[in-house]
């Protein structure tokens, strides 16, 4: 059985709106059908496309009661943010000018990266979970952009 591509990734949050709103606000993601599961969550997708699950399942922790999710999941360290041994999520990307903007408008950090042997272009934010997400844009968007825009976020 090979596997063909990734499905999904879940991120675990105390803050379930405002995981949903970094992923609406900052990364374009919309919210769509989730199965009614006894716990609460989102299930966010890139464009009106349902067909494939969406691309990142927000999975609520409610401490109060946590049953649901155990149940379903398994119980988990709520301490625990971050990526863990997972070191980061990857997305392909355009727009770099367009992300610099949105980021900095939401006043989230980041660091830029350029792999010249690739042609590839990254930025490196967190979601409030304390993902890392890298988003790869084509280095030719930023070839023509001043390296002031490029450090300009305090890298």
């Amino acid at each position: 059985m090979p596997i063909s591509r990734l499905a999904h990734y879940s991120i675990r949050t105390l803050d379930l709106e405002k995981s949903c709103r970094f992923y609406e606000r900052v990364l374009g993601f919309k919210r769509g059908y989730r199965p009614p599961f006894d716990f609460p969550g989102a299930w966010l997708y890139k464009g009106g496309d349902e067909a494939d699950y969406g691309t990142v399942h927000i999975i609520g922790v409610d401490p109060a009661n946590p049953d649901g999710l155990a149940a379903y999941l398994g119980d988990k360290d709520l301490s625990a943010t971050g990526t863990g041994t997972v070191d980061h999520i990857a997305f392909l990307a355009t727009g770099v000018q367009q992300i610099w903007d949105t980021l900095r408008a939401e006043n989230i950090a980041w660091r830029d990266r350029t792999v010249p042997s690739l042609g590839l272009h990254q930025v490196f934010i967190e979601d409030p979970s304390g993902v890392t997400i890298e988003l790869n844009f084509p280095a030719a968007e930023v070839a023509h952009l001043s390296t002031q825009n490029i450090t300009a976020h305090g890298d």
